[in-house]
Parts: structure tokens; sequence; C-alpha cells
């Protein structure tokens, strides 16, 4: 019998009517000859007042005891819902997270699930009831209740999804689906009928809020469909899988993250092992890092610039003044009013000139990058904060975003989970090693083919990143990795990128046509780089992948050139004669989380 995993938020369950409505629709899926697991989180805006209950006693709670509080809203409405199905006269069962035998590490808050034993619910559903059970929560080793954090009712269900092979995980929710960007912001937006995991990562790592990204890791790991869908309507949604909706549009979708803050170290010493250090602080203040550039060194200091959330800037603000002082840096800068601006899509792997047409539109629009950060499937740009909003649009116009594609599927198209044999023993494995939620990385990788092409002292001013790019990809030049970072001389930046190395000679001529047209102040050709890439599920939630490359490579006393950032891959370039002992320290380093 098909086996279909619902999942209601809180705004779905807020009050009585809503919660009848919820149940009214698992009752329809097992009526439509279903098992049915319904997944329910904390009834709207109980958790914000249980919060502020623990606030009114003590400003500091400990973290097991707010654990202890917060799975309580949860517990109220499994309760209400099995009363529910119960009224509209079908068998139901409510379940905590440990009578579900949902096991987790003891990470108070933010823990992340080890195992499930799901033989109990099985048995219940074999016995005709729908299963109602408690997102967000489960219980360590020591019985001792624990919380997953935020998104951590969508992470139970996809979970609940994986362990139990359903056919389908359905997340209800106060939206109808995937849009290709935040209607609120833009009115334009469409809704998506398909999505793939990998763009559906990169959209989550940027604010959008359907989804939380732990739960879409989950998904592509475990090959579970997922369906978001209305709570208050019957309209199809959007399908979360492995592809994406259109073959051949580069773009899905575009991101704003509005309150960012840009800090740059100026003048760090380009040794091996300075970014392991200013980062590793960075991590033991629990400060969040986004976007991180490293660009080429000039007479032997680099400056690294990243982002963090701007609510952050002071605390990390505390760590970077320590962190100048134990690197050797001249000093650092920072910008509290900054936004990040992304596309995204798996289409741009395969196209060639997607880079150039986002930052021309950022440029008729009159809108200065003042970083760029490029991954295989995305592109971000920072920019100041009041060009944010008109930078969203402009992207979002550039790629058509509104229209849907010729080529996009159809709902009759769109897959269903198929099990195998494989996806089993995979589970099994896993669940014995109980450690449902560890890394896994896909690939490390060495790219020893690449040149790299830096222009220094480039003009800080709009259509300055269009120019460089047009020129280049008008010489027939295709283009990897780009980074654009502060230069420490007020008005002007730093743009490098990667390209083939059989293409290094024509991309000269067109660097140094570059620097007489637009005063640049210097250019530097290079064939001598590797580039290195760790890619895979798990590298923003588990934070620790990038300090660890740069920790491997420190230890092995290889300096790092180039640093990159997204949610699926971390990219580092490195001189080109310490190319294969980088991939040898980090396929050592990351032995045990290579799926």
């Amino acid at each position: 019998m098909p086996l279909v995993v619902q999942k209601f938020g809180g705004t779905s369950v807020a009050d009585p009517e809503k919660i009848m409505a919820a149940a009214r629709k698992a009752v329809r899926a097992q009526q439509a000859g279903n098992q049915v697991v319904v997944v329910v989180s904390a009834m709207g805006h109980n958790t914000d007042h249980l919060i502020d209950l623990a606030k009114q006693i003590s400003e500091t709670p400990p973290a097991r005891e707010m654990d202890m509080l917060l799975s309580t809203g949860e517990q109220v409405s499994v309760a209400l819902m099995a009363m529910a199905v119960d009224a509209l006269g079908y068998k139901a069962v409510s379940l905590t997270g440990a009578q579900m035998g949902i096991r987790t590490d003891s990470s108070f808050t933010k823990a992340r699930i080890r195992s499930i034993a799901a033989d109990r619910i099985r048995r219940l559903l074999e016995e005709g009831n729908i299963v109602v059970a408690a997102g967000f929560q489960g219980i360590d080793e020591d019985f001792n209740i624990t919380t997953l954090g935020r998104g951590g009712s969508d992470t139970t269900a996809v979970a609940l999804a994986a362990v139990l092979h359903a056919d389908a995980c359905e997340i209800h929710t106060d939206v109808d689906g995937v849009y290709t960007t935040d209607p609120r912001q833009l009115p334009e937006a469409r809704q998506l009928s398909k999505i793939s995991y990998d763009e559906m990562l990169e959209l989550s790592s940027l604010g959008a809020g359907v989804m939380h990204n732990r739960s879409i890791e989950f998904a592509k790991k475990y090959g579970v469909p997922i369906h978001v869908r209305s709570s208050f309507s019957d309209t199809r949604g959007t399908l979360i899988v492995a592809d994406s909706e259109s073959p051949s549009a580069p773009v899905c979708g575009a991101a704003m993250t509005r309150d960012e803050a840009r800090i740059t170290i100026r003048g760090v010493p380009d040794q091996p092992g300075k970014s392991f250090t200013i980062f590793r602080m960075l991590d033991q203040a629990k400060v969040t890092v986004d976007m991180i550039v490293q660009n080429v060194g000039l007479d032997e200091r680099a400056d690294i610039s990243f982002t963090v959330p701007q609510e952050e800037l002071k605390s990390a603000l505390r760590v970077v003044e320590q962190a100048v002082a134990e690197v050797g840096a001249l000093g650092f800068t920072s910008d509290d009013a900054v936004s990040k601006v992304s596309v995204v899509g798996l289409g741009m792997a395969k196209q060639t000139g997607v880079a150039q047409r986002m930052f021309r539109a950022m440029a008729n629009a009159g809108i200065n990058i003042q970083m760029i950060t490029t991954s295989e499937i995305k592109i971000s740009v920072l920019v100041d904060r009041p060009h944010a909003l008109p930078a969203l649009r402009a992207a979002h116009k550039e790629f058509a975003l509104h229209c849907r594609p010729p080529d996009a599927c159809q709902w009759d198209d769109l897959p269903r989970r198929t099990t195998t044999e494989a996806d089993i023993e995979k589970l099994v494995h896993d669940l014995q090693k109980a450690d449902m939620e560890q890394l896994t990385l896909s690939d490390i990788t060495l790219s020893d083919d690449q040149a790299r092409i830096t222009l220094m002292g480039v003009p800080d001013a709009p259509g300055l990143a269009a120019s460089v790019f047009e020129a280049v990809a008008a010489a027939g030049i295709f283009v990897d990795m780009i980074v654009q970072s502060c230069d420490g001389v007020a008005g002007e930046t730093s743009i490098s990128f990667t390209i083939p190395r059989n293409q290094l000679q024509p991309g000269r001529a067109v660097a140094e046509q570059l620097q007489q047209q637009h005063a640049v102040r210097s250019v530097e050709c290079t064939d001598s780089i590797a580039k290195l890439s760790v890619s895979g599920i798990g590298l923003r939630s588990h934070t620790s992948v990038a300090i660890g490359i740069f920790e491997a490579l420190a230890a092995a006393n290889i300096n790092v050139e180039m640093i990159s950032t997204s949610e699926l891959r971390v990219n580092v370039v490195v001189r080109s004669e310490d190319g294969q002992t980088a991939m040898e320290c980090l396929q050592r380093r990351f032995a045990d989380h290579l799926g």
C-alpha cells in the first residue's frame, strides 16, 4: 500500500478550525488508498509564547530545560490532531519524538537525528491508524528530550519519509508552492511546478523560507520527493526532486538576503594557516559566516572579505579585532548596510554567458557590485542595501523568470519515488552507524588544467564587471570561478577569474585591453594554479567543512590563494605544485565523510 507523509506547519494548525481542515486532508489521503503519517508543528505563535515565558523566568535558561519546555508545543498539536481525526470517524494515534524512537545527539536546541526506530509506526499503520507524529523533537542516549532547531518539523517529516520509504512527503504550508523569488518582494514571481534538490538547497540558504536546508539535505541524500502544497487549498504546488523544471533555462530562481554586513580584513600575510586562524576564531565565537571571498595577494599580502548577518556584526568585529593582531594583518573595514542578491539554476553549469548577463542587468539598473562569488549553479553579488530590491528585480527580469519556459515539465510528467534495494541498503547502513544526519561529501576534486587572470585596482563603478566578462565572452573564453573583493585602496576593487589553461594567451590579451580601456592598475596572469573543490550534502549545516579545509592545508604548509563558497561546494585555489599534495590532505581530512 502506498505511504504518504504529510507535514502541517504552525500556521496550518493555528486554531481548532485549521486543525480540523488538516485532519480532513489526512483522512482524504487515507481514503485514497494510502497509509498516512501526519507530522505537525506547534500551533502558530505557541513556541514564541513559550520562549517569552522562559525569558520571564530567566534571561539565560538552560538549553536542556528549553528543549523540555518547547517540546510541549508539538505534544499539544499531535493530541488535538488525533482527536480531530477521531471526531471525523477514523482511527488515529499521536506519538511524541521519544515514542517514535527518534534518537538524536545531545546538542540541545539544535540536535541532529542519529536514527529512527520505525517499527512502532509501521505496526500502527498496519492496524489502520493515521499516525500523528510530533515534529521538531527527539531524545538523546540519556533519554533527555531534544529539539531539532529551526525547520525541525520539516526535517522530522522528510526523515520519517526516508525511513518508511514513503512514496511522497507533502509539506503543507501557508504558501501554495515554491516561487521564482519571494512574491512578497516581487509580485511578478511565478510558481514553479518542479525544482531540483540542489537549486532548492541554494535558495533555502539564501533566505527562501518555504523549506529549511536540513530537510532538503535529507531528501537529496535519501531520494525523497517533496511536494510543497497549500494547507488551505488543493492547488498542485511544487515538487522538489532531482531535476529542474526546465532543461534549457539557465536560472530557475533569484533571492535577496537583505540584512547582511561585510567585513574585509586588509593586508593578511599571504602565508599558510592565516585563513584557518581567522575563521577558527570566528567559529569558536559562534559567528555565522556566509559569503567568503579571498582574492589574489599583492606584495605578499591578501585581503579576505566575508559576510555575516547584520545582527552578528558587533560580535564578529570583536573577534576580527583580535584576529587582525593574531595574524599580523594591516587592519579591517566593515559595512553594515549591504545585501546579497543571487541567481540559482542547474542550467548555468552547462551554459556560458550567464554571469555577464547578471552583471549587465545590474549595470543597466545603475547598481554597483561590491563583491562577487560564483559556484557551478549560483552567482551572488553584494550591493548597497538601498539597491537590493532593484537588483533583485533586474535579475528576475533579465532571466525572464516571470515566464514559464516552453520546455518546462508538465504535472503529468512529474516523478514519484521508486525505492530500490540500493536505497534500502543505504538506509540500513546509515541507521547501523546511528548517524542519519552525518555530513556526506560526494566528491573532492582537483582541477590542474586552469589558469587565473587577476585585474587589480579596477575602478569601483557600476558596469565594470559586466564590461570585463562581456569582453571575455566575446573572445570565446570559458570562465569557471569568479571572485571580486574589496581592495585596500578606496574606490578600487579586484576581480579574479579562472579559465582553461589553453586559453590563457587570448585571456591575457583581453585583460591587457581592459587595462587600457578602464585604467586598471595592474594585470596578473598565471597558469601555475590548481583548483580544489569539496562538494556534498550538508556544507551549510556542517560549518566545519571550510575550516577543515583551511586547517588541513595549513598543516601541510600549503597557502590558499583564492576562496569561494556556496551551499554545495567550497572552492580553493593553490599553487599548481601543491595541487596533488593538497588533494591528498583533503582526502585524508574528510575520509570518514566521503559517500
